[in-house]
């Protein structure tokens, strides 16, 4: 599914009606959001909300009222088994 950017109109039977990547994580009321037991308190970690239609919206929580993108469950198993094969780590190397 292309959802770069996508309503929800029921006519792809894509998520709930006005989520979209990149809007504003205030909109999407009565999700909870999930940090890592690795966060600092700094606040330096982001933030999962699994949506009712199976996405899965991800934040910054220095900005939780800022933009949230929206994932396909598929895409964010696709980067959890990168991550945990540690495709990733180059990332953070110092």
């Amino acid at each position: 599914m292309d959802h770069d950017v996508y309503d929800g109109d029921g006519h792809d039977g894509a998520g709930a009606p006005g989520v979209y990547n990149g809007m504003a994580a205030t909109r999407l009321d009565g999700v909870a959001w999930q940090k890592s037991r690795h966060s600092n308190s700094q606040g330096s970690c982001v933030e999962f909300a699994r949506l009712p239609g199976g996405e899965v919206a991800v934040r910054n929580s220095r900005f939780p009222d800022g933009p949230a993108l929206v994932y396909t469950r598929a895409e964010i198993e696709a980067m959890l088994l990168g991550v945990k094969d540690g495709e990733f780590d180059h990332l953070v190397a110092s």
